[in-house]
């Protein structure tokens, strides 16, 4: 008996050894130093090729560092600053808000520096790309110009005037060291259900391709002959065609829903916007989080490597959206796996790091991921990063262009084209001088809500907090000729029971972003409908303006207002709708999607609505 023990121990302890050293091995195999840099490598060299520093550069680069290129990682989750170079992280964002404790240009551009300072000081130096929301200005920072949301620069239909709102955009995130903006929205809301119907040009693909494509050519600009920063054409693809009821979220209602499987729709419709903004330039292009029939789009090898990289010859790279590649069924591992074979370059992971790494690592090792994908991944993303110079000298702007009076100037001019009018019964609009005027309603002072959400937090902040920006009723007050009477209610119950000439009721949503934006019903509050209503006891006449990321639900109230007025979701400069309204700049918005009478005719596509009857106002309506 004890000789049997004895053998089995024996065994035991060699088993034990050899695991050892395999661990050993591995562990070894993880860790192992790259080939040594030479003093002054190829890639360093501003006068070389894109191409021959990429290749230069990878040349060195171990399996693991190439991995952490792919990573794409939330600040807040960053656990400790030198991760940044044990990990080889390739990029970072901010998300949920995410900011310096400082929040201004100045205190952004010192944590921005410190994480790329941090970042080159690895072993070969490859800076981290910093990226943002910027969707309508700089606007996670105070002291921004906060621009119109995109569904009001597609109402003014003017391609020059967005490529300045992108240029200024621009020069404001590069104040701040950032040379990643994830934007322009390409999407197109088919139900305006939808929370982020704000996000979109329209749902025309003409209208979205053309202003796509210059928000594009703004943002990225020619610095030196050069892109000044990486715009994202977002998101691939369907996004906005989901149908009501099949989000993947147990809280959202079409938000990371699913968009049918349309082979048709998708040359047609879909594709046309990505592709214009490929052609133009395009180094990064995020996928969006919903399905495509029943597959996630970041687990779409068809959609991806066929159509985007194959047939456009897009050759920047692919970044998931938020946790989008862990939406993938299977668990994290094989989640990873199936994104960056599908075609995923960077993955917005946004946590957890260390895993990550390790999990790739493992799955090329076994084979699960063909190293050659891997190459095909970091390529693409160094590429993206010699190209916008964070090798060399990435472009920079002075402090002074934040929030600067030139760029809110840009940004008051594109709320007065943005304004839609829909009414004007007995030509009420523009005022005429000398009214006396009554206004009311939950956006008329406040600033909150007529920047909507992606505003300083995620899903915006509700009431007068941005430091530098102007109320619609500010606006109103300074704008209106000095014999124009102005007096404000928020409820519209005035101490004085005397009519005025004009009441002016200022009304709409409060701030929501994403799913958190999804209804069954796009509509006014009771308390807006109440001071519309005290309004129209105690004026004359009655201008509704709505302030609102989409078309509200206001075809029984609409025949009791004399002027009806769209203001979309402004921005800071509130003082443009009041050039609107008093005269100073003409009426020459058109509604860039088409406004329902009801939820019954959703979803409206190919301006086709869903029961076949005519909307309470078509695609492109708008009085002069």
């Amino acid at each position: 008996m004890n000789k049997r023990i004895s053998t089995l121990l024996r065994m035991l302890l060699i088993i034990t050894l050899v695991v050892l050293v395999l661990l050993a091995v591995v562990v070894y195999s993880y860790l192992a130093p790259g080939p040594a840099v030479p003093g002054n490598p190829l890639y360093r060299n501003s006068s070389a090729s894109i191409d021959d520093r990429v290749n230069n550069l990878m040349s060195y680069m171990t399996l693991r560092e190439k991995i952490g290129q792919m990573a794409l990682v939330e600040k807040n989750s960053l656990e400790e600053l030198a991760d940044l170079q044990t990990y080889g992280i390739g990029g970072m964002l901010s998300g949920f808000g995410g900011r310096p404790e400082e929040n201004t240009q100045a205190g952004w551009y010192d944590m921005v520096t410190e994480f790329v300072s941090t970042s080159k000081q690895s072993r070969l130096g490859i800076p981290v790309l910093y990226g943002v929301d910027a969707i309508h200005g700089h606007s996670n920072v105070l002291g921004a110009t906060i621009f119109p949301h995109t569904i009001g620069l597609g109402a003014t239909g003017d391609t020059e005037l967005v490529r300045r709102v992108a240029e200024a955009t621009a020069k404001e995130m590069i104040a701040t060291n950032i040379h990643w903006s994830y934007s322009p929205t390409l999407d197109m809301p088919e139900d305006i259900r939808w929370g982020r119907a704000y996000e979109t040009f329209s749902d025309d693909p003409a209208l979205v391709s053309r202003l796509g494509t210059a928000y594009l050519q703004g943002l990225q600009g020619a610095e030196r002959g050069r892109p000044q920063l990486l715009a994202t054409p977002k998101h691939y693809i369907g996004l906005g065609g989901m149908v009501f009821d099949t989000s993947s979220n147990k809280n959202f209602r079409i938000d990371q829903g699913m968009t049918p499987q349309d082979e048709s729709r998708l040359r047609t419709h879909y594709l046309p916007p990505f592709k214009e903004a490929v052609d133009a330039g395009a180094l990064s292009v995020m996928v969006g989080l919903n399905t495509w029939g029943d597959t996630k789009l970041a687990a779409s090898s068809y959609l991806m490597q066929t159509v985007l990289k194959d047939e456009l010859g897009f050759e920047g790279f692919l970044v998931s959206d938020w946790y989008g590649v862990y939406e993938i069924p299977g668990g994290d591992f094989r989640a990873a796996i199936t994104a960056i074979n599908a075609g995923v370059d960077m993955v917005m992971l946004p946590f957890d790091y260390e895993q990550f790494t390790q999990n790739v690592w493992v799955a090329t090792k076994l084979g699960l991921i063909d190293e050659a994908r891997i190459d095909d991944a970091v390529k693409r993303i160094l590429k993206a990063k010699f190209a916008v110079g964070l090798f060399d000298e990435p472009a920079t702007t002075s402090a002074e262009v934040f929030g600067s009076d030139e760029h809110r100037a840009i940004a008051r001019e594109a709320v007065a084209k943005s304004l839609v009018l829909l009414k004007n019964d007995n030509n009420l609009l523009p005022l005429k001088p000398g009214t006396s005027i009554k206004v009311a309603g939950s956006a008329a002072d406040n600033i909150g809500r007529q920047s909507g959400a992606w505003t300083i937090e995620w899903q915006g902040i509700d009431g007068n907090w941005l430091p530098g920006a102007t109320s619609i009723l500010a606006g109103l007050q300074a704008v209106a000729p000095r014999d124009t009477t102005i007096e404000y209610s928020l409820t519209g119950e005035f101490p004085t029971a005397e009519k005025a000439d004009i009441g002016i009721a200022v009304v709409g949503e409060a701030p929501y972003a994403e799913g958190w934006g999804d209804t069954p019903e796009p509509k006014l509050s009771e308390e807006d409908i109440a001071a519309i209503a005290r309004l129209r006891e105690q004026s004359e006449k009655v201008v509704v303006v709505l302030v609102t990321g989409r078309p509200l639900m206001v075809s029984e109230l609409v025949a009791d207002w004399d002027a009806v007025v769209v203001a979309w979701l402004p921005g800071s400069e509130g003082a443009g709708v009041a050039d609107g309204l008093f005269g100073a700049t003409p009426f020459t918005g058109t509604l860039p999607l088409p406004w329902p009478a009801s939820v019954s005719q959703l979803p409206i596509v190919n301006n086709q609505t869903a029961n076949g009857t005519i909307p309470l106002f078509p695609r492109y309506f708008g009085l002069k």
